[in-house]
């Protein structure tokens, strides 16, 4: 072991023995670590403080070359080479292995001894900083937990000095500003500009993290606007606080900015739907799992007859009749169970006691963590529509008996006239003229819905054909003839038509047709009257007696009505008339004439 004398070592070239011994004592007993190593690396003394660090005895430490104790050569031999090299080193971290194997951080402090030039030795300085080092080791895993939390938050967040400067930003900071700030130079108002939600633009001295900073007071009651430098905008609503120290002196501040995209575009929604639901014609009514009832739209208000403030909270059994109350158990069985209840019709039961006929939608409600809680119901009134498909079967079953009773008539018009043509081109074109004289009767009850045509349009209809404008005069009260009064009434003018056309009144010239029509009698025995009157015609030629005119207008239009025909033959004209009771003809008295 080489150890050199202490009055070498630290007193040389002072003067006197007092001073040496102040020297000697403050080096031996000093609470701080002190060694001496030679130029060769080789300790020459150290003192108590350094042997308690170390945990060594005099004999063991000194005269061993100090890397021996060192955990990281490379660090002793940079410390050595700069103090060679006359460098002064200040608390330099390093880590030392004590005698029981533990390794201590300490901060070196070292500076050589010169004399001439030449380096002598080197008086260094060790304090233990294993505590605080481990403090800070402890300080730096919760601030990088601290930074991992924060990095893996959804919500962007980012931090400042007091200038304004960022410090810190997590990675939702950059993407919801699309750009990443430089730390330690961008400030805070560099990644976009702020709009005001109404968008006008804010200047950057009125920001909520300018404020913040300014008043040392956090602000968390302004919305706004951003632009980022793609310029796409976004809305969001910013949460800057203050960052102080202990005195409450400002250090900083940081912020929170929460995107209200996904809200906004939400409430949007909500707000679409909502308005369509409220201005739905459709009763829309929502109920939890216990039938009681938690909205009720305007259409429900229509429909039902109750307000939203009677209705709501009471429960939907309320709309039920007594014979239908089995139904709604099973519907909310099946939606507990999550399954679908496909539309079906029924029926409910208003606030003054009437039942509607309805069409239910069922739709479960859920909440956002996907577990039902309840209903959605629509209620369409089908009144209009069940009429409506009673009056498609109503007209159905009339369009059979219509189309049954045409053929019978068609038949019977093909019978006959094949009975009397002359030849197979006659019965063609009688055929034809019958048929077509039906259809134009079938054209006018189409054009007033099969709900009857008046006397006068059906013979304009029927004489149209035969160029009688101005020839026939009519007259009698305005009288709504039923689809079956149409129909052979109709036929029964087109044979009088043809037969005048052929041997009467429209063959010529000369005479007049006169159509008349009345009502006598009172209540159920009311009869109509018509009657056909040509005069100063040509002398008359009969229509055939036997013929299918003469059997439409003495029979069978006559017995389709339950009344009789009567045809008689002057010199100059004929004259037909028609009795049948009111009931069998009329559809509807529209006015009198």
């Amino acid at each position: 072991m080489r150890e050199l004398p202490l009055g070498t070592a630290i007193a040389e070239g002072n003067a006197g023995d007092d001073a040496k011994f102040d020297y000697r004592d403050f080096f031996e007993n000093g609470a701080v670590a002190l060694h001496l190593v030679g130029t060769d690396g080789v300790i020459l003394h150290a003192n108590k403080a350094e042997l308690e660090m170390m945990g060594y005895p005099a004999e063991e430490y000194v005269g061993r070359h100090i890397a021996e104790f060192y955990r990281d050569r490379d660090v002793i031999e940079d410390i050595l080479g700069r103090l060679c090299r006359g460098e002064k080193i200040v608390r330099y971290p390093a880590r030392v292995r004590a005698s029981n194997g533990s390794i201590k951080h300490v901060e070196i402090t070292s500076s050589g001894h010169f004399r001439d030039g030449k380096l002598i030795n080197t008086r260094c300085f060790t304090v233990d900083v294993t505590d605080l080092e481990l403090a800070r080791g402890e300080v730096r895993r919760r601030e990088s937990a601290y930074f991992q939390i924060l990095d893996a938050l959804p919500m962007a967040i980012y931090t400042t000095d007091a200038e304004g400067t960022i410090t810190y930003y997590n990675r939702a900071a950059a993407d919801l500003a699309g750009r990443k700030p430089e730390i330690g130079k961008d400030k805070y108002y560099a990644t976009f500009k702020l709009f005001t939600p109404n968008g006008k633009e804010l200047p950057h001295d009125e920001y909520p993290m300018a404020i913040a900073l300014k008043e040392n007071r956090p602000v968390y009651d302004r919305r706004a606007i951003a632009q980022r430098p793609d310029g796409s905008f976004f809305p969001f609503q910013p949460y800057p606080t203050p960052i102080q120290d202990e005195d409450g002196n400002l250090i900083g501040a940081g912020n929170m900015l929460l995107d209200l995209t996904e809200r906004d575009r939400a409430e949007d929604v909500r707000n679409r739907l909502s308005a369509i639901v409220e201005s739905s014609f459709d009763a829309i009514v929502s109920k939890d799992l216990n039938t009681i009832i938690t909205s009720w739209n305007h259409g429900a208000e229509q429909l039902f007859g109750y307000t939203a403030e009677e209705a709501i909270g009471r429960s939907v059994t309320m709309l039920i009749p007594d014979d239908r109350q089995d139904e709604e158990p099973r519907i909310i069985e099946r939606i507990r169970r999550g399954e679908r209840v496909d539309p079906f019709e029924t029926v409910r039961q208003r606030k003054d006691g009437s039942i509607v006929p309805v069409s239910l939608t069922i739709s479960p409600v859920r909440n956002a963590a996907g577990q039902i809680i309840g209903a959605s119901k629509i209620a369409r009134d089908i009144t209009a529509t069940k009429e409506h498909e009673h009056r498609i079967r109503m007209l159905m079953r009339e369009v059979n008996h219509r189309v049954k009773n045409q053929y019978s008539v068609i038949l019977s018009m093909i019978r006959e006239t094949n009975k009397r043509a002359d030849n197979p081109t006659a019965f063609e074109r009688q055929v034809r003229e019958r048929i077509m004289a039906l259809s134009r009767s079938h054209d006018l009850l189409v054009s007033g819905d099969w709900k009857g045509v008046t006397v006068f349009e059906l013979l304009l209809s029927q004489a149209e054909p035969f160029g009688s404008e101005g020839r026939i005069s009519m007259s009698g009260p305005t009288i709504v003839l039923n689809p079956n009064a149409v129909q052979h009434i109709g036929i029964a003018f087109h044979e009088l038509a043809t037969n005048s056309a052929k041997y009467g009144v429209l063959s010529g010239d000369d005479g007049a047709i006169s159509v008349s029509w009345e009502i006598s009698g009172s209540g159920a025995q009311r009869l109509f009257r018509l009657t056909w009157n040509e005069t100063d015609g040509p002398k008359v030629q009969t229509i055939g007696q036997g013929g299918f005119g003469s059997v439409v207008l003495k029979r069978v239009a006559p017995q389709a009505v339950l009344g009789s025909g009567n045809l008689d033959y002057g010199d100059h004209g004929i004259v037909w008339t028609l009795e049948a009771p009111l009931p069998a003809v009329e559809a509807s008295i529209v006015s009198g004439a």
